[in-house]
Formats: structure tokens, sequence, C-alpha cells
């Protein structure tokens, strides 16, 4: 009977041979003639390239593994799938329509600095193939119909309410699912002629029961959402995602078309050394928002002051809040008395977040998530951040309220 002999794999050998070496030298300790230590096989030159230490191979092949390990938004969103055996997959499916109008809007995000070439921001574009030219859309109305299309589409949701759209958007019975999504498809989307990041910010609730929508089903307080997150078109499009259990954060690989898990379980410090506002409206400002602006730039008690950080983008100041902590404001002041920012689909997402990743969210009067709106576009100032800096915050309107 003829033996099979097994051989190592020749890059087995290479990785193995300075390892050997090692030990040989170490067991035969050799020396020149004039009793110096002689050269160890690592230190003599070869004409090759030098062969790779056995620990940085070892090394490469973990990273090689972790690289093919991916963690796709569907697969995390599968995985909390299982662990509430009440679900059906409706989620799911619901988010996937999402992502996928993220995916489109980034796609068309990225072409916009050639608006004037290709027709993208309401020109005509002669390029069509209809001799007479096509008429493009605004990339703010066709992000907007592209979420409402994804989202009936999904057959999960019932009611949709849009920053573009004045009313509200029933879906048609035959279409009909569990599920309201209120959403900006934009937000920022003045800024796109100058680079600056922009986002789709959005918040999910359920329908407790099978009963004919209504426009209350969207008019309830934030803290009832079952989801919400924002994705940010800047140097990569990154999708923060919140199911009530933590936030995560996903961003878009190109090359696979896929959000991958690269920001897990996020949460804000506890306090911040960066503030966030329009301070040019500071002249109208109440007076704890001009008090703790002025505490953030010359405090009394010895501690540094803190850096002023405004973009102009809801998405891009809040995500830098929410990754290195510190404060974001929006308050309400003699111009704009009841706030600036839509509550449904501005406040309640990025308060929900907020919260969620341990920070806080205040409106000057109560927790923004305890706000009950009475219209799809009420306004609401906001004041959201690192726990510690809001209760700073709440303090200095308690001591106002306390004085009146």
């Amino acid at each position: 009977m003829t033996e099979t002999v097994y051989l190592p794999h020749p890059r087995v050998l290479d990785l193995l041979r300075p390892l050997q070496r090692k030990q040989q030298a170490t067991c035969n300790p050799r020396s020149d003639s004039d009793g110096r230590e002689a050269p160890s096989p690592e230190q003599i030159p070869t004409g090759g390239s030098r062969t790779p230490k056995l620990e940085e191979a070892t090394m490469d092949h973990a990273t090689e593994a972790h690289q093919t390990d991916l963690m796709t938004i569907t697969r995390f969103v599968l995985n909390e799938q299982t662990k509430r055996p009440e679900s059906r997959g409706d989620f799911t499916i619901l988010l996937n329509h999402i992502v996928l109008g993220c995916k489109f809007v980034c796609s068309a995000v990225n072409k916009a600095g050639l608006a004037k070439l290709i027709g993208l921001a309401g020109e005509t574009n002669v390029q069509a193939s209809d001799s007479n030219g096509e008429e493009q859309k605004k990339l703010d109305v066709l992000s907007n119909e592209v979420f409402i299309k994804a989202l009936v589409s999904s057959g999960r949701t019932c009611i949709l309410v849009s920053e573009e759209d004045e009313e509200a958007t029933f879906v048609e019975p035959s279409l009909r699912g569990k599920y309201s999504v209120v959403f900006d498809p934009l937000d920022g989307s003045s800024n796109i002629d100058c680079g600056v990041s922009i986002g789709t910010i959005f918040g999910i609730y359920m329908l407790k029961d099978s009963h004919e929508p209504t426009i209350e089903d969207v008019l309830q307080p934030g803290k009832n959402m079952v989801a919400a997150g924002y994705c940010m078109y800047g140097s990569s499009c990154t999708l923060v995602l919140s199911t009530g259990t933590g936030v995560n954060g996903f961003t878009l690989d190109p090359s696979l078309g896929e959000f991958i898990l690269t920001h897990p379980n996020i949460k804000i410090p506890k306090k911040g050394k960066i503030y966030s506002v329009n301070e040019g409206n500071a002249k109208n400002w109440d007076g704890p928002t001009a008090k703790y602006v002025e505490k953030c730039k010359f405090p009394k008690d010895g501690s540094p002051a803190k850096s002023l950080r405004y973009i102009g983008s809801m998405v891009a100041d809040v995500h830098r809040t929410l990754l290195y902590g510190g404060t974001f404001l929006y308050p309400a002041d003699k111009k704009s008395p009841n706030g600036k920012l839509r509550v449904l689909y501005e406040v309640f997402p990025m308060s929900f977040l907020m919260e969620q990743a341990g920070g806080q969210a205040f409106t000057g009067k109560l927790r923004a998530l305890d706000l009950v709106p009475e219209k799809i576009h009420e306004r609401s100032p906001i004041f959201l951040g690192s726990y510690d800096d809001i209760e700073e915050i709440k303090a200095l309107y308690a001591a106002e309220e306390k004085a009146a």
C-alpha cells in the first residue's frame, strides 16, 4: 500500500523559515573570528524582497477576515428582528426601501456639481434622447418623489408626511401597511452649490391597530416613534439609525452598493467642548440662550472656552455633535418666536437619536420628545446634545421662570 505524503504549502514554509532560523541561532550561537556575533539570517541582505514575519502575516490574515465579515444594514436589521419573535419582517422591508431612496439621492447629489451641464437643477437637458429636450426637476423635488414612490411601493406605509408637501399623503388601501413615515427628503438643499454636507431625515411611527388612518396618527409625541435616522451626503454617505435600542452608523461602500456598519453603538460624550448656533441671530435671543452662549465663550469657573462650530446644515451639525459631544442650538427669537425647525421630521428624529445615544433634547420648556404637535409642519425651538451641557441650559430656563 502506497503511503501518501502531505507536504506543507510553499507559502507556509516561507512564513515559518524566519522562526526556524531564530530558534537555530538561539541553540547554536555563532561568532566571527574576531569574537563579534555573526549577523542573524534576517540581517543578511537577499536579492528578493524581505520575507514577511510570521506575526505580520497573522495580523494581515486577521484583517482580511474582518474585512470579509461585513455587517450590512440589512443583516443588522435582520439580526435585530430575530430578537423580537412577534416581528414579521415588515419593518425590514420598509427600511430597505428607505435605504434605496438614500442611495438614489446620494447618487444624484454627487452629480449636482454638473447641474448646469446636465440639467439636474431645473434646466432643460439638451442631451436627452428627445430632440425637444427633457425638462429636469430640482434635486429636492426629485428626492421627494423618489422617497414617496419608494415608501408607497414598499406596501408597509399608510401615511407619509414630507417637508416638500403641504398635505400628508395617504396611501391607497391596496398598498397600505401599518407604518407612518415623516421625513425631510433633502435637508439643507440650499447648500448644494457650495459643497456643504446635506442629508435626509426620517422618523417612523407604527399604528397600534388596523383602523382607517387619520392625520392624528402622525400628530403624536416623538417618544412614540419606533425608529428614526438620517442619511448624510458628504465626503462619504453615512446613515445613522436607531430602532430604540441604541444608535448605529453605517457608511455606503460604493464598490458594493451596500451600507456597512462602521460606527457601532454610538454614545455621545457626557460633556462636550463645542457649541453650534447661528450667532447672527444673537440680538434677537431670549435671556437663557444669550447667557448660555456667553458662558460658552467666557466661562467664569476657570474651565476652557468652548469652540464654535456651525455649518448651517442640520444633519451635518447634529452628526458632528453626536460624535464629538457638545450642543446644537436653534432657539426661538424675536423673528421666529416658535422656532424655525419643523417638529415632526427635524426635531423629533434628531431628538430621538440624541436620547438613544445618551444625550438630551430640550425645547426651552419641556423635553422635546414629549411635545405634542398640532400641525404637520409645526415648528419648535430645540437644544440638543451632551447630557451635562443640556442640563446647564435647562437650569438657565428654570432660573428665569422662577424669577418671573
